[in-house]
């Protein structure tokens, strides 16, 4: 009794210090931007307006900001949960010759990789800056999630499935499509929450790679949105400025809360299969 009490009790505590954050955002999203710069916002919101919402929803950009990154995210993960699923599969198959060398050359990007000049020039030379196909064919495979998919496929897949599927006549690639895929759906899973999770958030690879801003996804429009609100009274005089900042903090946690809400929607979807995956791909094979 006194193990389970101490137990619960921290895990609460971890509990609240996890939700307090997102729970401050969302009060500081309704709350007058004057009472949050002071600290006067604690537990409950004061001044309560909802013009950070009307505002952001007021906001064209956003929208489009929301369909280029529905648009990268959905594509971009068919791309990657293929991929590596593909390969994952491949990579735990012992018929396949040299799959250990592979498997270094592989784990050997996680260490050392081309760094961001001759990344750009290979995108660049191929054609795909400012196109879509920069979003989703440079980071295609992640290898910490293909080791993750070939582990989960090794202890989940067994031999003799595969061998008595080959005696009834069954190939490779049907084996694959019509048992392996049926057979790993909490891995799969954990695969499209992982990498649709990235594409959501993908800040860095749109500003290195598009020059069109109507091609923009949701994080640099947000970005964007707030800069040009610090910056659009700079030359104005001192109350205009404060008038624009004072906006620029309105919308600040508004607009947190509208790049995160799908993400926060659809993970408790994919929560248990998400445990379970992580859970038997990280067992080592």
């Amino acid at each position: 009794m006194i193990f389970d009490t101490v137990n619960y009790t921290l895990v609460s505590v971890f509990f609240l210090l996890i939700l307090y954050p997102l729970y401050f955002i969302i009060i500081a999203s309704i709350s007058n931007p004057d009472y949050v710069n002071i600290g006067a916002i604690t537990f409950w919101p004061r001044g309560i307006t909802l013009e950070g919402y009307q505002r952001t929803i007021r906001e064209a950009s956003v929208w489009r900001g929301y369909r280029n990154t529905m648009l990268y995210t959905v594509l971009g993960t068919t791309i990657n949960v293929s991929l590596t699923m593909t390969a994952g599969y491949a990579l735990s198959r012992k018929e396949l010759a040299g799959r250990s060398v592979i498997m270094r050359l592989i784990v050997f990007t996680m260490l050392f990789s081309g760094g961001l000049i001759p990344t750009y020039l290979i995108v660049k030379g191929l054609g795909m800056t400012n196109t879509i196909w920069a979003m989703v064919i440079p980071n295609a495979v992640s290898a910490w999630n293909l080791i993750i998919a070939r582990t989960y496929l090794q202890q989940s897949i067994p031999q003799e499935l595969l061998e008595a599927s080959l005696v009834d006549g069954c190939s490779y690639a049907r084996f694959f499509w019509e048992v392996v895929v049926p057979l790993s759906g909490a891995i799969i899973a954990v695969l499209a929450l992982l990498y649709s999770v990235a594409h959501w958030n993908s800040f860095f690879t749109g500003l290195i790679y598009l020059q069109d801003y109507a091609k923009y996804p949701l994080q640099l429009i947000l970005r964007d949105i707030l800069l040009g609100y610090q910056t659009s009274g700079a030359a104005d005089d001192a109350k205009t400025v404060q008038e624009m900042q004072r906006i620029a903090d309105l919308m600040k946690y508004a607009l947190i809360l509208v790049a995160s809400l799908p993400v926060m929607v659809l993970y408790p979807f994919l929560q248990r299969y998400f445990v379970k995956g992580v859970m038997v791909g990280a067992i080592k094979g």
